[in-house]
């Protein structure tokens, strides 16, 4: 985090001084009034100078990303990272030519990734933001997939009478499990277990 400490004879000049040190704006700092200084007789005499702390605000889609991209070299498997922001979920699309390392086998590397990402930006967000990484649309494709196994799945609890408890996954994929059963009513989903190993089970309603 960079902060200077910096003095004036006026609240306004040593702020200038601190934004000069620090290479910023004014909008993309925090501001703390040590002391508001004195002025003296006639502007000389007995005058204290103004000390204030400004600090730079730090961007959290910005921390994120670097903390990705810091991820990505040391896997020898570096990334172009492109953000979309909609209200508090950010969506984080990744693309490189060794991006299959980043993905890892079904999906659970990019999960891995995505929990670490959230608590990266939400450490320095002032409000709470969803994060969502993609790379090579597997999203889209998880979801075709979960969306299959769901109905087979429920097909099988039908079928045998019996409860069906799937694989734990991340919460985003089990609402995707939930929606996409939520009009059969031959069955119900609940989850189960605790994060991270949470997951869905499938009950014939009987």
């Amino acid at each position: 985090m960079k902060q200077v400490t910096a003095t004036g004879q006026s609240v306004e000049e040593a702020v200038e001084s601190a934004l000069a040190q620090l290479k910023t704006t004014k909008d993309r700092t925090d501001i703390s009034i040590i002391d508001a200084g004195k002025k003296g007789v006639f502007g000389i005499f007995g005058s204290r100078p103004a000390v204030v702390k400004v600090t730079v605000k730090i961007d959290p889609i910005e921390e994120a990303k670097s903390f990705l991209a810091e991820v990505s070299e040391k896997m020898a498997a570096p990334i172009d990272i492109e953000v979309k922001k909609d209200g508090k979920q950010v969506h984080f699309i990744l693309s490189g030519e060794k991006i299959a390392l980043l993905i890892g086998k079904r999906g659970q590397t990019l999960n891995s990734l995505q929990y670490l990402t959230q608590l990266v930006i939400n450490r320095h967000s002032d409000q709470y933001l969803n994060v969502l990484l993609d790379a090579e649309d597997y999203r889209t494709r998880r979801n075709e997939t979960l969306i299959q196994l769901a109905e087979r799945l429920a097909n099988k609890a039908v079928r045998t009478g019996q409860k069906v408890a799937l694989e734990p996954m991340p919460s985003y994929e089990r609402k995707v499990i939930h929606t996409a059963l939520m009009e059969n009513k031959r069955i119900k989903t609940y989850s189960d277990g605790v994060e991270p190993n949470r997951y869905i089970v499938i009950s014939p309603n009987k």
